[in-house]
């Protein structure tokens, strides 16, 4: 049967974890290196690392902090934030990541995800898509980039679809709407795009308690769920989180 994945994700701000709700109101909660190491050690399938504010002061991503993330954990390790060229993706890569994520870039220079599947395979490149809902929109919901600030003409189905065309090979759909509420994950979208693309999809922004997860891989039928604030604060481990799904009927690796 096939598993699911529980994602564990670090907001990284001037080389230390952040967290804050629907991207503002930031405040730094720890030490990424030390944190990747705490999640694999619980069980965690896979870390997200996001440089969050790389796009938006137009920097590069801090490589010496992926470098020492990649040293520290043997699970499958995305990373993004400010990879705007494959030279980017590249030293990426080299630093140890096994995944690259691509968000703003992406649509204002959708040729990068067709560079990158070609140069380095579809499984490296991880579309990341901020969407907020908007009844303007056929889908109901808008790709914003640049942290949200920024709103896009693009349909979140339309650019779903044209970036797996391109080679993208998982897509974490992230939204504005609930990110850091702690309520749950937005269902609606997420199943809309699970249902548009033939590749994972991983769902972002709102997981609360275990159920949350629950909810959004069965009925959002999202491959993972992306966890922050609900194992950051410390109000569960990986451990509560997986043994709550297995309850719930969902397959995950077990690591408890």
């Amino acid at each position: 049967m096939f598993q699911k994945r529980v994602v564990v994700c670090l907001d990284v701000r001037d080389g230390k974890t952040t967290k804050g709700v629907k991207f503002k109101g930031n405040v730094d909660i720890g030490d990424p290196v030390e944190m990747a190491a705490a999640y694999y050690e619980q069980g965690v399938d896979e870390l997200v690392f996001y440089d969050i504010t790389a796009s938006s002061e137009k920097r590069g991503i801090m490589i010496d902090v992926v470098a020492r993330v990649a040293e520290t954990i043997f699970i499958p390790f995305c990373v993004g934030g400010g990879i705007r060229t494959l030279d980017d993706m590249k030293r990426v890569i080299d630093a140890g990541a096994e995944k690259v994520s691509i968000n703003s870039a992406a649509v204002r220079t959708p040729g990068l995800i067709e560079e990158g599947a070609s140069h380095f395979g579809a499984q490296c490149v991880v579309l990341g898509m901020d969407a907020a809902a908007d009844k303007d929109m056929p889908s109901g919901y808008r790709v914003v980039i640049d942290g949200g600030r920024v709103a896009t003409e693009w349909d979140m189905l339309d650019w779903a679809r044209e970036a797996v065309r391109l080679g993208a090979g998982e897509i974490v759909l992230n939204s504005i709407d609930t990110d850091g509420v702690k309520q749950g994950y937005e269902i609606n979208a997420t199943r809309l795009v699970s249902e548009a693309v033939t590749v994972p999809v991983v769902a972002s922004g709102g997981a609360g308690v275990p159920q949350h997860l629950a909810d959004v891989l069965k009925e959002g039928k999202a491959d993972a769920a992306l966890v922050a604030s609900m194992v950051h604060y410390g109000d569960y481990t990986i451990n509560d989180i997986k043994r709550h799904l297995n309850k719930e009927g969902v397959p995950v690796r077990k690591t408890w």
